[in-house]
This record gives C-alpha cells, structure tokens and sequence, in this order.
C-alpha cells in the first residue's frame, strides 16, 4: 500500500508541475469575521431503514466483535475519531410514523410494528429512546431526536419531553427513572416533524406553519434544557415553503429551519450506479452538488428579509449522493457504495456549509451506516470505512474555529461543453491559533499550483494530509479496505513569504499551518 500511494502522489505531482505556469493566487485573510463554524455542521443522520440500526450500530448477540449491550463498539470509536457532533434519529420518514412509547421499557415487552415506509419490514423496537441516548452516550455527541407530527399528536411530542428533559416527580419522569436512567437526558435538539411537504403529512405550507406553531408551543423549556426547536423546511428549491414558514412563525420559535437536498447523477427513477459510471456521470454528479450553494444562497436571502440578524439557523439535516442500490439488495434498505467521487461531493459540500456558516450552523450526512452516502459500511463482524470517512476526518479541525475569509479566482474543470469550477477551499483559525486551510479539485485530470501568503501568519510548522485515488470510481471494499484513505501530504514548499502547493489530481488536502 505505501508503495502505491509513493508512486500514486509522484504521478501526480508531476501533472500538477505541467501546470506550474498559471498558479491560484489564495487570499486568506487573518480579520476576524466574529463567525464560528459550527461542530454541529459535522453531523449524521440515522434513520430505521434498512441496514443503518438493525445490522448497523445494533448488533444481534451472534456477530463477534465488541459491543455494549448490542451496540457496536468499532462503530462507536470510528465516530469518536471524526469527532461526531451530533446525531439525528429516529428519522427522516419514519419519524412520523414513530410512536416513542414502543420503544421504552423492557425489550420483551415492547410492540412489534410494521416500517410502512421502508420496505413493509417489522420494527421490533427493540433499539428505541434509552438505546439511541446510550449511544450518543457512547460517541460523546448530541442527540437530535425528529418528533412525530404526521401521526402523532401535540400531547404525544409534550410526553416525550418531560419523559426526556423533566428532573421533578412525575409520572413520566419516574418512568424514565424505573427504565434505568436516573437524571434527565437534557436533549435539547428538537425537530417538530420531518419533510411535512412529503412523508410527514403531504401538507401545504401554510397548513405545517400553523401545526408547527400548535406543536412548538407544547415543546417546554424543563430547567436545565433549553430547546433548539427546528422546524421542518424545503424541499430543496422550494422557496416559496421557507418563504411562508418566516412569515407565519415567530422567530422566537424556532431554533431552526431545515433544508433537504440530495444529489443524483441521473434521475429520480434512475439515479445511476454508486460504482459502474464513467466521468459524464461523475462530473454530473460534482455539478449537481455545487447546487447546495446556490440554494443556501436563495433561502438564507428568503430567511433575511424576516430575521436579517440571522437568529434562525438554516440546517441541512439531510443530504448526500444518493444512488441506485446495490445489486441484489433489498431496493428498500437504499443500500449503496462510497467511492471517490462521493468523497469529493462530501468535502466540496463541506465547503460550501463552512462559507456559509453564518448561517448554516447544522448539517446531518445521510446516512452513518450501511444507508445512502453512509461513514461506514459493516457485513457480519467485518467494518469498513468509506472514502467519505475520511473526508471528515481531515475536516474535524474546522469545528468550532473562526471562519477565515478567502479570495481566489478557481480555474475551470471542462468536460465537453460544460464546465464547473474545479477547485474550492475553506480556512479557519481554532482556539489555538492554528490555521487550516481545505482544498477541494474535482479535476480527475490536472493538478494545479495554488500560492497563499503566509505573510503575518506565525507559522512555523506547516504539515498535511491529503485523500486521493487513480479513479473517480475507486471504492473501499471488505476484500480492499484501505484502497481510498488518507496520507501525509509533501506537495508544498515554502517560496519567502510565499506557500506553494501543489495540489494533484482528484484531491482533497488539508494543510496545518503552527
């Protein structure tokens, strides 16, 4: 393996040398923007479906590896290590259709169900409220739980919150304390309803403002717990949703509003292989993604005429490549592949949330395990991690750091008559004074020449990482495990005051500037 990532970074350092002549001047500027990227941008979706739960963080007694109670323990350290901020649960669709008492108390008393909604399969219930905050628990992240307002009702979500958050004497607070948890959970990330335009209700938007309002309003603050309410937002362009949402719901409350987006190199009815595509369908698929930052751009405008002090958050908490299944699975369980295409859609994104995070301050990748564009892939005691893993490795250190602001004219990726910017970047400053500088080229052709200055920076120790492969489609596989991962990157020199990079191919490189 090292042999290869030797011979794969000179291939490309020298195509990255050809183009030596014209390079990508990078402005970073040290004037404090008083803007934090949000931990929380760095979240994760898991839902139950297919096998992202069940067979996923929650494993029978008979697979072979580490675990407490039945949750899987590899999984638990491998989000330990990207630093995992936040997790959403218990859905996505099933969210309204979920009736959280099923899921508390003895597991042998506890009803069995039918998942309408993901492939008509039985919900046992066996992992339901104390198991997920077991498992927040164990990751060290915060729960953000999706209320049920399609078939629950306001008297249902209030239960569920003083059964979560209340430290008194009371019914559902004793009966916490009798399933085993003595003190509140303190879950304070709430979402009223999911994709209500959708699954959660087929409502217009005037309709869900109103619900939400009914429903917000009997979602308490118990002491010790202040609510982060999240209402249920747009689907993708949807403007006119976000539009009558800020209208109609005082901004006092609402934490949030979310935005959903997901990203196709096909169409609806053919998505196109997560791993049989050549470069039309991966340069569509780059493209298609680059569309987040002109939906963020067109609803935070929508969300500034009402709350131009931009109070409200705007929370992507679904979004990701989704692709068709892989062959021969359950087409319910959406069941896909990661490669490298999917890890250059994952940090451009990340990108485009981290210059936007005066706004954007949450995000949830859909979905952890074995589902859509998923961390991690398992199969019996066997656990892999996907090129998109990786991406949020290198990305951690932007958590919570201060914004820096960046000027850079991109150069063209061209493929037949169409053409996308191929490189994009993110830098920030953390509590330590550490700069971080993340480069994005989504040109699986050229490497190009990126110059900063590093004048008025102390820098004294400059370092790096970088994630890249021969192929656009190349994948992680249970056979090869480690075929797409991360290795220090050399690619840069220091010219006087200058920092030249030499930024290969197909990359993802995160550069540490002490």
């Amino acid at each position: 393996m090292k042999s290869f990532i030797a011979l794969l970074f000179n291939s490309v350092l020298f195509i990255a040398f050809v183009n030596a002549q014209n390079p990508v001047q990078l402005q970073i500027s040290q004037e404090s923007q008083e803007v934090k990227i949000s931990r929380n941008i760095y979240g994760h979706f898991s839902e139950h479906l297919g096998r992202c739960i069940y067979d996923g963080f929650w494993i029978d007694s008979s697979v072979q590896v580490a675990a407490k109670d039945r949750i899987r323990l590899d999984i638990v350290n491998a989000l330990k290590n990207i630093r995992c901020p936040l997790l959403r649960w218990p859905g996505g669709c099933f969210a309204d259709q979920y009736h959280w008492t099923d899921g508390v108390g003895p597991r042998e008393k506890r009803p069995k169900r039918v998942n309408t909604t993901w492939g008509m399969v039985t919900e046992d219930n066996s992992f339901g409220t104390q198991e997920f905050l077991q498992l927040c628990e164990l990751i060290g992240c915060e729960p953000y739980v999706a209320g049920n307002v399609g078939t629950g009702s306001p008297r249902e979500m209030a239960n569920w919150l003083e059964y979560l958050n209340f430290d008194g004497n009371s019914q559902l607070a004793n009966e916490r304390r009798a399933n085993g948890h003595e003190k509140p959970y303190k879950v304070s990330f709430w979402g009223v309803g999911n994709e209500s335009w959708g699954c959660g209700g087929a409502m217009i938007p005037s309709y869900y403002s109103d619900q939400y309002r009914r429903y917000a309003e009997f979602c308490k603050n118990y002491p010790g717990t202040s609510l982060k309410k999240i209402a249920s937002g747009s689907n993708v362009d949807d403007y006119n949703w976000t539009e009558v949402c800020m209208k109609n719901i005082p901004l006092h409350m609402m934490w949030g509003i979310s935005l959903h987006f997901y990203t196709l190199a096909g169409n609806w009815q053919n998505k196109g292989s997560a791993t049989n595509f050549g470069e039309d369908e991966y340069f569509k698929a780059v493209k298609n993604s680059l569309f987040m930052n002109e939906l963020i751009e067109k609803h935070s405008a929508i969300m500034d005429k009402y709350d131009p002090e931009k109070k409200v958050s705007l929370c992507v908490d679904e979004w990701g490549i989704w692709t068709d299944v892989e062959p021969g699975t359950n087409p319910a369980f959406l069941h896909q592949q990661n490669s490298m295409r999917d890890a250059i859609i994952a940090a451009s994104t990340l990108n485009i949330f981290n210059n936007h995070a005066e706004r954007v301050r949450l995000a949830c990748l859909a979905q952890t395990v074995n589902v859509l564009q998923s961390l991690i892939l398992t199969k019996g005691d066997k656990m892999i991690l996907t090129p998109t893993y990786y991406v949020f490795d290198l990305y951690k250190v932007h958590q919570d750091a201060v914004r820096l602001k960046l000027n850079f004219s991109s150069p063209a990726y061209n493929f037949g008559n169409d053409k996308i910017p191929a490189i994009s970047s993110t830098a920030s400053k953390d509590s330590n004074g550490v700069i971080h500088i993340t480069l994005v080229n989504t040109d699986p052709h050229h490497g190009y020449p990126v110059s900063t200055s590093l004048s008025g920076f102390k820098s004294q120790n400059i370092s790096g990482k970088v994630l890249t492969s021969l192929h656009v489609n190349d994948v992680n596989t249970f056979e090869k495990p480690d075929l797409v991962k991360t290795a220090d990157f050399k690619g840069f020199k220091r010219q006087g005051d200058q920092l030249v990079i030499e930024l290969p191919p197909l990359s993802i490189v995160m550069l540490q500037i002490k």
